[in-house]
């Protein structure tokens, strides 16, 4: 894969190489022995240099060859390579980062295509299920539903006020379409923390992973003799509030620049926990936002090949949960920004269809969120209201899947859409693959090669005769994956210090998704850009989110640059590398609690827990 951007030369400070989060230069250590070889962030293994090696008292506790990190790497993937499944690999990589950060994020960057199915979803989600069972080393943040008095202390355990960036936190009732998981969820946590790190360069080691710890629905988890978690029902209602509310305060009091980030909360918490703090602080719900936001890209891609507007987008979006009303509100927002309209009104750009069929006043239920994408039951007379009809009616030229109804797109419906529209653009983004609405090669094949696509998984190209003359091309699908975005955005809200997580950054961060569109140049290529530039993506987006957030005066560092060269730079230099930086000793008297090896000192020490 293509290299990504790092930085060469450790030695080579450039002028912004004073930073407090640049990570050039020597790195202070006070640990000598054993010790240091059981610290995930400083431990080097066998590419301890042989100066370090005498400084650090290391002679004798390791073999006497001193290895390139790119060694290990092979070694590590070769290992890697000989576990039987999925799952055992997954297992590895947990392993590996418990022992050596630096060596997993550089296995994992330069593997980062073949591994991010691994090392996320689908596999993450088999961990997760059996996060009792694999369980070795807590990892995180685990605050009891019961013990509400205790969180603000139990938080203030990870570090003081200047020690974390980036805050992942969910209760674990809706993970990665396998539902409720209780505890388990931490993993979840977890693993958008090491995508932050991977994708953005977000410090590992400037992180926190926390799990609410409500109780679970799951009665498998519940009959499970094993499981960790708190063993009865979910709470809800007014305690399930205050252990939230008690969570942000205490988050907020303890590490006031960390960002806060929301992951796979229920359908009936999600939005209304993000509605209620995004106005105070600065966060930010992946599965509301994200997906909303990627989705969008892609869009504004396949509006640039049709050589259309926002304003002429008529969407149906098929699965009104929380990620179709989430790609509805990105959409809607970003129409009523380009046409100076208010949301109202952009929103009868949009259809929402659900179970009752298409979303009207008529229907009994609306969520808060699904009113005000309703249409008038009276306007809407006696016309059908199921797919084929609406897209007969209204003629879409954006039809996005997020309703796990499997082949919900059929041929009668797609050739319905192509027959109104000379590039419809569909997404089908349901998760996992086997709940797609629809594949690329069916779509392609009943547009003639039309369709413009982005999926909710990664699917090969399509090979079809749709070229001059009936020649035969291959088309690349793009992947709806948020792991091109929310980095990025998280990246410039940290290094901006926003004080809030605007639209208006929300937006910025989607123009920068879509101009590195490959299909912008080519409309064979994907709509999207891939995870093998994540990294010059997440500059790219972050530098859009900054610039957003400096317009809308939230941003609350000093001394950003307002040219854009210079911006990339400082932006770069503020990312972390997995490279092994020159070990300084320095004495235990005096020392920073980095240099002690008190950063995110709970759960990565040998012998906290077991």
């Amino acid at each position: 894969m293509p290299e990504l951007y790092y930085k060469q030369n450790a030695e080579d400070i450039s002028k912004f190489g004073r930073l407090p989060l640049s990570t050039k230069g020597p790195l202070e250590c006070a640990l000598r022995g054993s010790v240091i070889l059981n610290h995930p962030y400083f431990n080097k293994g066998s590419a301890f240099t042989s100066d370090e090696r005498r400084d650090f008292g290391l002679h004798g506790l390791l073999p006497q060859s001193v290895q390139t990190l790119e060694q290990q790497v092979q070694r590590a993937y070769d290992q890697y390579c000989a576990r039987s499944d999925d799952l055992a690999k997954n297992t590895f990589l947990t392993s590996m980062k418990e022992q050596n950060e630096v060596l997993f994020f550089k296995l994992l960057h330069d593997h980062l295509g073949e591994m991010f199915s691994v090392v996320y979803t689908p596999t993450e989600g088999d961990a997760i299920e059996n996060y009792s069972r694999l369980f070795r080393r807590p990892e995180g943040v685990f605050l009891n539903i019961h013990d509400v008095d205790r969180i603000k202390h139990d938080l203030s355990l990870w570090g003081r006020p200047e020690d974390i960036d980036y805050i992942v936190v969910t209760d674990g009732e809706e993970i990665l379409g396998i539902g409720d998981q209780g505890c388990g969820g931490v993993l979840i946590s977890s693993a958008k923390l090491v995508l932050m790190t991977i994708c953005a360069g977000i410090h590992p080691n400037r992180v926190l992973p926390v799990v609410l710890d409500c109780g679970t629905d799951n009665e498998k988890l519940l009959k499970d003799p094993l499981y960790l978690g708190l063993r009865e029902k979910r709470v809800r209602g007014e305690k399930y509030d205050n252990i939230v509310d008690t969570f942000v305060t205490a988050a907020r009091e303890l590490y006031p620049k960390a960002y806060i980030h929301f992951e796979d909360f229920g359908l009936h918490n999600a939005r209304r926990i993000l509605e209620k703090y995004r106005p105070e602080i600065p966060c930010f719900n992946d599965d509301v936002q994200g997906t909303g936001c990627v989705t969008l890209a892609a869009i504004l891609a396949g509006l640039h090949i049709s050589k259309q507007k926002l304003s002429d987008l008529r969407i149906i979006v098929f699965g009104a949960g929380t990620a179709g009303v989430g790609i509805a509100d990105q959409v809607r927002d970003a129409i009523a920004a380009e046409q100076g309209i208010g949301k109202e009104d952009a929103a009868k750009q949009i259809w929402l269809i659900d179970k009752p069929g298409l979303l009207t006043t008529g229907v009994d239920q609306l969520s808060g969120a699904q009113k005000g994408y309703a249409r008038p039951r009276e306007e809407w007379g006696d016309k059908k209201t199921d797919l084929l009809g609406v897209v007969n009616e209204i003629k879409p030229n954006v039809l996005i899947g997020t309703s796990t109804k499997p082949k919900a797109f059929t041929e009668e419906i797609v050739r319905a859409m192509a027959s109104h529209v000379e590039r419809p653009i569909i997404l089908p983004l349901s998760n996992p693959t086997r709940l797609h609405e629809a594949v690329p090669a069916d779509l392609l094949k009943w547009t003639d090669g039309k369709a413009l696509v982005a999926t909710g998984s990664p699917f090969k190209p399509v090979k079809g005769p749709w070229g001059k003359d009936g020649e035969e091309v291959e088309i690349e699908v793009a992947e709806c994956n948020n792991s091109v975005v929310f980095p990025g955005i998280g990246l410039g809200g940290v290094l901006s210090r926003a004080s809030l997580v605007t639209d208006k950054m929300l937006f910025a961060a989607v123009q920068g998704v879509a101009e590195m569109g490959p299909a912008l140049k080519d409309d064979t290529a994907p709509l999207l850009p891939g995870v093998n530039v994540v990294r010059e993506v997440s500059v790219r987006v972050a530098r859009k989110v900054i610039q957003a957030a400096i317009e809308e005066g939230v941003a609350t560092e000093e001394n950003i640059p307002t040219d854009e060269e210079e911006l990339d730079e400082w932006i770069r230099e503020q990312m972390w590398d997995p490279v092994y930086r020159p070990l300084q000793y320095v004495e235990m008297e005096g020392a920073s609690r980095q240099a002690r090896g008190e950063m995110r000192v709970v759960g990565s020490l040998p012998g906290k827990a077991a």
